[in-house]
């Protein structure tokens, strides 16, 4: 499916409805020979095309313009959609009760006149930064069905590289719109995570959850924060090349890049440099203390024990047995941890500011590696490896409490992200950025 401006040119002109969109991803999730019973957990057919109805009704009379109107819009698991049980991609809520409203994300969007296709796949609660399920099954990544499709919104990236929607709307954490947006050669955004409202959202870390959306480019993932955040302030034009000054983040997540990840992003710089981007280096030695922070689960495990804690003792059978380890890390946290996490995550932030004042943003790969296999996931320690791999460098921009974009590199092999990570509430700014970097990145 082609980017949302591109879709909105077209029904514009008349060259397609809301109807035909919604149907053609629906035809798409329904294929036998495709993946979508993988893809998303939850459809709602007859629902899906009467909002299309509506938003074609509504353009027809001049009204519902809006930036995603009659646009196909895929919703993770972890968003109560009203008479839909929120399972955040367990089994332990499967038999829970139906949400009697929708969250405040997925009601703007119907506001909007957006279309929700469904439910997608996730990592169960949103704590992996790799995509497995084995409950609802893993969606395999559409570059090469061998490989894992990152994650945790596994599905919300799926869907838009499969044609099942345009746009993926998901929460990252500590990557998990980014990631899977790099494996599956998508744009993934993380927005400064105060701008957009959690309530009707299934958490996972009430200090580091965000909100954001996977697409095909940046103007998709744009038109989602626009609606999501209920942001209609004027967004800045894309800057010329030249007026730009990135600086290139040289220690802890330049560390151990696999081979074809480490030459893509050389090559991606010096293309930038080339279009008359300023590039510079910076480093924020800090950042070397968060492995020691995480080591027994960090900020996210001492929250998610909080919320799971009861639901553990009860059902922890019934849990991912690689999620419940992660979440019964925080009962290895000593006393007062916690809270020393958190005065040092402030700390971090005050010294991250005061060092990045000068530049527009900072710029890194976003996952370190290219998708591992599926069969490499198998084996424990391979899986956790990967897995603090993978959201080693997003995880940075959520402890900062900044906004992060992922872009798709220019590889010769599987797909690659550059990241620019972006200064707190400076998500406009962010947009523009990424419009003149998306440029040159395509070619």
């Amino acid at each position: 499916m082609e980017p949302v401006p591109v879709l909105r040119r077209r029904m514009a002109s008349g060259a397609a409805t809301s109807l035909d969109l919604t149907s053609a991803c629906l035809d798409r999730i329904l294929d036998a020979d495709g993946q979508g019973s993988t893809v998303f957990t939850m459809i709602d057919p007859e629902r899906s095309i009467a909002q299309a109805e509506r938003a074609d009704a509504a353009r027809a009379k001049g009204a519902g313009g809006g930036p995603l109107a009659g646009i196909p819009v895929s919703v993770k698991a972890l968003f109560d959609i009203q008479g839909r049980v929120t399972h955040a991609g367990s089994r332990v809520l499967a038999d829970a009760e139906p949400a009697r409203t929708d969250a405040t994300v997925v009601n703007r969007l119907r506001m909007a006149n957006a279309v929700i296709t469904g439910h997608t796949n996730m990592t169960e609660f949103a704590y992996s930064g790799l995509g497995l399920n084995p409950h609802y099954g893993t969606p395999a990544n559409p570059v090469d069905p061998t490989r894992i499709p990152g994650g945790s919104s596994s599905g919300a990236a799926v869907s838009v590289a499969s044609g099942m929607s345009a746009v993926g709307l998901g929460t990252d954490t500590g990557g998990s719109c980014r990631i899977p947006a790099a494996f599956c050669n998508l744009v993934g955004y993380k927005p400064t995570a105060r701008r957009v409202p959690m309530a009707g959202t299934y958490p996972l870390s009430a200090s580091l959850d965000s909100i954001g959306g996977i697409g095909r480019s940046v103007a998709c993932c744009a038109a989602l924060d626009q609606v999501i955040a209920d942001d209609n302030a004027p967004r800045p034009d894309a800057p010329d090349l030249s007026d730009l000054h990135l600086a290139v983040l040289d220690n802890y997540v330049l560390e151990d890049l696999s081979p074809l990840v480490a030459a893509t992003f050389a090559a991606e710089i010096a293309a930038l440099e080339r279009a008359g981007v300023r590039i510079s280096r910076v480093t924020l030695p800090f950042l070397d203390e968060l492995p020691a922070l995480n080591a027994r689960g960090g900020v996210i495990a001492a929250e998610a024990l909080a919320l799971h804690r009861d639901l553990l003792d009860r059902a922890e059978d019934r849990y991912d047995p690689r999620v419940s380890v992660r979440i019964r890390k925080g009962e290895t946290q000593e006393p007062g941890e916690y809270q020393a996490l958190l005065a040092a995550r402030a700390r971090m932030i005050a010294q991250a500011n005061a060092a990045t004042v000068d530049f527009d943003a900072l710029i890194m790969p976003t996952v370190a590696m290219e998708p591992p296999t599926l069969a490499e996931m198998a084996e424990e320690r391979a899986y956790g490896r990967a897995n603090l791999l993978a959201l080693r460098n997003t995880t940075v921009a959520n402890f900062l409490d900044r906004c992060a974009i992922s872009l798709p590199m220019r590889s010769d092999g599987l797909p690659t992200g550059l990241m620019l990570m972006g200064e707190t509430l400076d998500d406009h700014r962010m947009f523009a950025m990424a419009r003149s970097v998306e440029r040159v990145l395509e070619g």
